[in-house]
């Protein structure tokens, strides 16, 4: 099996990168590598989920430090993740794994020595369901108005048969006969005592007189599940929205995990955004930047109305204000920064071409001013 990559080498950065640059790298990353632009690409499509997996361990300060002291051993065996997603587990137990022994056990009585307990004790046989990922594509009018949205998953619910308690009709929860309600079972091995997981209760330390037929024990089955979504207004690229409790169902009734919706902004045939502002380029005529006159410019709020003066080069920038992407918190709005990009025609009748040539021999050979980058005239917009 072919080793996991780096986490800040999938996303380009270095390890002491700040949450700003991983956030940059991932949105960079994120639009080149996206099904849409790669459509039918296996290769991209891996990349690009590789790529969430990444930005979801690291984005997280916990999870970070996590990665950043134990490695992939901190998301091994998929804790808390769910399916599709870096979960995360307890990171001791990589020093368990270093005390196994020939038989495949864990020296789990040594370390729980060490670092305090005695074992297992009897526990609750019920157990805390899995989280979900699930990623949705969204139109950026979507982002910027709001929107309601219905998904439908596919994930363990509790069992209907049994309402979740894995036991058929009846039947009572028991310790488990074999490690008698400690989930382990204990061997010896010289001088040591080397620990397992209950093969039977697989370290429930319970079990149940009678296994439940339909869902065999476990308190829950697999269904579809139609989920309503409220997706807020200014929401960024990259973005996770937390579904509280429609995760997966817990084992034998336990508590319900939570889904993560992560949210993809499809790219926009006009307009393209840079967190709360958008750009755009403009056509406009020849006659009315050199006339001057007034323009219709769409915005995602409506029309517009831009007055266009005598001499406007090819490249000036206009700021429409409020004509942008709300912010998250609803605390503003971006502005809006259309380039003027004058529109050449590319055929023109014999009356049309004479009075071209007529007007450029009036015109001489006057060459009009250099002017600024679109990028420099916009950057000038924050100064």
């Amino acid at each position: 099996m072919a080793s996991k990559r780096d986490y800040y080498e999938i996303l380009g950065v270095a390890k002491s990168a700040s949450a700003e640059d991983i956030k940059k790298a991932y949105r960079k990353l994120a639009v080149k590598l996206h099904p849409d632009k790669n459509p039918g690409d296996k290769t991209a499509e891996d990349s690009f989920k590789e790529l969430g997996e990444a930005y979801e361990a690291v984005s997280d300060p916990d999870k970070r430090a996590a990665y950043d002291r134990f490695g992939h051993a901190a998301f091994a065996q998929g804790g808390g993740g769910g399916r599709g997603g870096g979960g995360f587990h307890d990171p001791f137990d990589i020093f368990r794994e270093a005390f196994s022994g020939a038989a495949g056990g864990t020296a789990a009585g040594i370390f729980e020595q060490f670092f305090g307990g005695g074992g297992r004790q009897e526990q609750d046989s019920r157990q805390r369901g899995s989280d979900l990922r699930y990623d949705m594509q969204i139109t950026l009018e979507e982002a910027a108005f709001g929107t309601d949205k219905e998904i439908e998953v596919s994930k363990l619910s509790a069992c209907g048969t049994c309402n979740g308690s894995g036991a058929e009709k009846g039947s009572r929860v028991v310790n488990c006969h074999t490690c008698g309600g400690k989930g382990q079972v204990i061997s010896s091995r010289g001088f040591f005592q080397v620990s397992q997981t209950c093969p039977r209760c697989r370290g429930t330390g319970q079990t149940v007189e009678r296994p439940c037929g339909n869902c065999k024990g476990e308190g829950r089955a697999e269904q579809r599940t139609r989920i309503k979504l409220k997706i807020p207004r200014g929401i960024e690229d990259g973005s996770r929205l937390r579904s509280t409790g429609n995760g997966e169902a817990g084992i034998r009734g336990g508590p319900t995990g939570d889904l993560y919706v992560v949210i993809h902004i499809k790219e926009h045939e006009v307009f393209e955004r840079e967190e709360s502002n958008l750009y755009c380029d403009l056509p406009v005529s020849f006659a009315m930047v050199t006339l001057g006159g007034e323009l219709t410019v769409p915005t995602l709020h409506g029309d517009a109305v831009l007055k266009i003066t005598p001499g406007t080069q090819s490249g000036t920038v206009f700021k429409l204000r409020a004509k942008g992407m709300p912010l998250l918190d609803g605390s503003g709005q971006g502005d809006l920064l259309a380039r003027v990009v004058v529109a050449v025609p590319q055929k023109l009748t014999a009356e049309q071409k004479k009075k071209l040539e007529e007007f450029a021999e009036l015109l001489g050979h006057e060459v009009p001013p250099p002017h600024k980058s679109f990028l420099e005239r916009a950057k000038e917009f924050f100064q």
